[in-house]
């Protein structure tokens, strides 16, 4: 079993991959949006903000453009329509 520690890359390392960095901006648009809570914080509504951090990764989407591995392009093709859908029902 490899343990997770700042020697061999894991969650202390400090390190962020372009996976996690995406990930990062998803679920703070979630938060925004009121679907997710963040340790241990209720949800808080706040559409302008998580339509923001749609944006970012909209940027990122763009200025990586044929410089990503496949499964990190789909992730963030994915990403950006499932926060999209997301977006079009807690505005109603």
């Amino acid at each position: 079993m490899v343990e997770s520690n700042a020697e061999n890359g894991g969650p202390n390392s400090g390190s962020v991959d372009f996976s996690g960095l995406i990930l990062g901006f998803s679920s703070a648009a979630l938060y925004y949006m009121g679907e997710a809570t963040v340790e241990g914080r209720p949800p808080q509504k706040n559409l302008p903000l998580a339509r923001q951090n749609i944006e970012f990764i909209r940027l990122l989407q763009t200025k990586t453009k044929n410089n990503l591995l496949p499964e990190e392009d789909r992730l963030i093709r994915q990403l950006i329509h499932d926060l999209q859908l997301k977006m079009i029902e807690v505005s109603r």
